[in-house]
């Protein structure tokens, strides 16, 4: 049974009735962010019951030391971490002297949790009853601005329901902020000063061992029925913790309001010596723009972003909810005006994964934001792969690979392998392959060739030099195997001949190859610099192809399907449909030995392939390792359910398709894994935007030409929407009466639809 608390509504996430069972769940769901920074949806006030306190700053982590019971060469010495931030949204409140805690008041009414997607904000709504004379409602609003990427605003509203009363607030900025999940216990941060100065109160603290330098501030004032009292101002202070105070009487019906301006300055986009003038002049500007300013500036940027990113589904309020939820964490997680940044699997909502980078985002996020934002983004998600070249060759190094090859991490935050699973670590391979793709797709929708000289080449180049040292020559067989593997079936360990990983090794090659002839012939100067820089011969290009035109791929020919590796069908294959309910999900319910003796997938693999590379394999080739694989999938990662909702809208079975879409676009607001009160899982949400645009819509890339063969799931009246492709906006409408294509733009632009040809002229829009 999922959960089934958050109530449906087009433009916002909404909890109603105090639970406090759901508290960690909601802080998850309900999180904000702004791309460079973001916090999970934890209360102001203080709460002694169950909680998660999380806030996090883009780019800042720390090397956790690896904790293994024994140490195997090679592996990372750390786990690198993002770093719960000193905490700078804690207002305590009293009533008469007593303080505001939800889980100690009498009754807590009327109690309502709102995360308005469409302007980008956070309120909670609720009465608090003390006794049965005294009784206070509080609306608590708060935003991360998008326009000062380094500024949040709270405004705190308490009326006086039943009562006179004095209230006293005591906004606070504390730096004694720990992560749940540290190895050894170790002090991430070093708090290096507390001030105090007038009304701004701030904690300059410093990170250990990476000495990343964060100073986080706070202005706060009163105001007493919408009008300025005074602002809030010193109180008391340690170590760690500065706190204001500011307090004033009201009358029943009377209401008074703490608007505090707090955020994060740091020695990523500052000099270190100057965090305090730089939180400064952000206070600065947030008290001259103004509170109402701020929050229509805030309006304007999420509507800019909504203007593109945006889909609309009729007929489906749920479907339209959750697609409108996985765009907007994406959004909030990753804006693309940094190529230092990259989008961790839980963003900004949880500590689970380190916060670090993975192959998501070269196969599943890149799509996304290609198609919603400007070209430039994407190109700065690869440029972050490229600046962490040397690192990706460094870690092949320390696994025995030589002369340049690279392997990319599973894990990292600046370029090192910090995962220590060693079935991932060394194994899970494939993640090399992924980098190549991200590029390799971002050439054929951008049509940016510029990229591959500049960069991407070398990028190339490093990875099919460790796929032609990784694979090893059977003499019994006469091809090249590629053994003691890990696939993204990641329930199978140290396999030999994963299909996917094969494949990938052998495409990666093929397409390095073809890249090196073209840069050679049109961009002769970007060719001798990478030649001389990589040392790259035509022995050793010779060397790589012969592994290419020899690689094993275990394939069955009774069942004409590719094998997930060699032996799998010496496995017992019992459809998942055959397990007791009681043994799912069976990553909680069964040893690893037995998962890994078991058929069980646990996301796509064989058919992540066929999604990559869908114009290699006709309709008749997916269908049958479709069939034969995803019966025994148990779909318990949630990159899963995306690949598979493509698939089968590919075979028109819209039924399968809408239900694997579902379960991707609500993975997290109906906590599909029983797990969400750890984080969402923002980079599969990327792939619930795939199964509309890439699943229903159809798009690939045809004959250099952007196609569509559209599905309309039944429970859909129509949906729609638009893509940025080559600078163009092409709006696409699909209902039941037929599919719609309009071109925002300035020249002609041939598509396919349904497998016509149409050239679309501009339609004028009003600027």
């Amino acid at each position: 049974m999922n959960q089934e608390y958050i109530i449906p509504n087009a433009w916002s996430i909404i909890e109603e009735g105090w639970k406090p069972s759901q508290v960690k769940s909601s802080e998850s769901l309900f999180s904000i962010g702004n791309g460079a920074m973001g916090q999970r949806a934890n209360f102001e006030e203080k709460y002694t019951g169950e909680t998660f306190q999380g806030s996090y700053v883009a780019g800042v982590y720390y090397p956790d030391k690896t904790r293994v019971g024994w140490w195997k060469n090679g592996y990372p010495e750390y786990f690198a971490k993002v770093l719960n931030a000193p905490n700078f949204i804690g207002i305590d409140v009293f009533v008469d002297g007593e303080e505001l805690d939800l889980a100690t008041v009498q009754e807590v009414t009327d109690y309502r949790l709102e995360l308005n997607m469409k302007e980008g904000w956070l309120e909670r709504t609720f009465i608090a009853h003390f006794s049965e004379e005294k009784a206070i409602k509080v609306i608590a609003r708060r935003f991360m601005s998008l326009e000062i990427d380094e500024l949040a605003v709270i405004n705190y509203k308490v009326t006086a329901v039943k009562g006179d009363m004095r209230i006293s607030f005591q906004p606070y900025v504390d730096g004694g902020i720990t992560n749940e999940d540290t190895n050894w216990d170790d002090a991430f941060w070093e708090i290096e000063d507390v001030v105090s100065d007038g009304h701004q109160g701030m904690v300059r603290s410093r990170t250990n061992k990476t000495n990343f330098y964060v100073t986080t501030f706070m202005q706060s004032e009163l105001l007493k029925n919408g009008e300025h009292v005074q602002y809030a101002d010193h109180f008391d202070q340690n170590n760690t913790v500065v706190r204001h105070k500011a307090a004033c009487d009201i009358a029943q019906g009377e209401s008074v309001t703490l608007r505090k301006y707090a955020g994060y300055v740091s020695s990523l986009n500052h000099n270190h010596l100057t965090l305090q003038s730089a939180a400064k002049a952000v206070l600065q500007r947030a008290t001259e723009e103004g509170y109402e300013k701020l929050v229509k500036l805030q309006a304007d940027s999420w509507a800019q972003i909504w203007a593109m990113a945006d889909i609309t589904i009729d007929g489906d309020l749920k479907a339209q909810q959750g697609i409108r939820f996985n765009i907007f964490q994406l959004n909030q997680t990753y804006l693309g005006k940094d190529s230092r940044l990259n989008i961790g699997p839980k963003g900004f909502t949880g500590e689970k994964y380190g916060g670090s980078t993975y192959w998501d985002t070269e196969a599943y996020c890149i799509p996304f934001y290609m198609a919603t934002k400007d070209q430039q983004v994407a190109r700065n998600l690869l440029r972050y792969r490229y600046e962490q070249l040397d690192k990706a060759v460094e870690n092949a190094g320390k696994l025995g690979f030589s002369s340049g090859a690279a392997l990319y991490p599973m894990v990292t935050m600046n370029g090192e392998e910090s995962h220590n699973e060693w079935e991932i670590t060394f194994e899970e391979i494939h993640r090399n392959g992924a980098m190549v793709f991200a590029i390799y797709n971002y050439v054929r929708y951008t049509g940016d060739y510029s990229y591959i000289p500049e960069m991407g080449l070398e990028v190339m180049i490093a990875i099919a030099k460790f796929w032609h040292q990784r694979a090893t020559y059977s003499q019994r067989a006469k091809k090249y195997m590629i053994l003691g593997v890990t696939g993204p079936n990641e329930y199978e360990n140290n396999v030999n001949n994963n299909w996917y990983t094969n494949y990938l090794a052998k495409w990666c090659i093929n397409y390095a190859v073809e890249n090196i002839n073209k840069v050679k012939a049109d961009h002769k100067a970007d060719y001798d610099r990478i030649i001389a820089k990589t040392e790259l011969t035509d022995q050793e290009i010779g060397a790589w192809k012969e592994v290419a035109d020899n690689m094993h791929e275990p394939f069955d020919k009774e069942l004409g399907v590719y094998l997930q590796q060699d032996g799998f069908l010496d496995k017992e294959i019992i459809p998942v449909s055959d397990l007791p309910k009681e043994h799912r999900p069976i990553n909680q319910k069964w040893s690893w030995d037995r998962i890994l003796r078991s058929c069980y997938i646990k996301q796509a693999d064989v058919l992540q392939c066929f999604y990559f590379f869908e114009d290699h394999f006709s309709k008749e080739e997916l269908a049958k390792n479709f069939d034969f694989y995803e019966p025994l999938t148990v779909h318990e990662s949630s990159l899963s359910p995306c690949v598979h909702s493509i698939q089968a809208a590919k075979l028109d079975r819209m039924d399968q398709a809408y239900e694997f879409y579902l379960r991707t676009s609500r993975l997290d607001l109906d906590d599909y894994n029983k797990e969400v009160e750890e984080g969402c899982h923002i980079t599969s949400m990327a792939g619930t935007w795939m199964s509309i645009v890439e699943g229903f819509g159809g798009l690939q890339i045809v004959d250099d030409k952007p196609s569509f063969t559209t599905k309309l799931p039944e429970q859909w009246n129509s949906f729609s929407f638009k893509i940025n492709f080559r600078n163009q906006i092409l709006n696409v409408q699909i209902a039941k009466t037929g599919t719609t294509i309009t071109l925002e733009g300035k020249t002609p632009q041939d598509v396919i639809i349904n497998g016509e040809t149409v050239t679309l002229e501009p339609q004028l829009v009003n600027a």
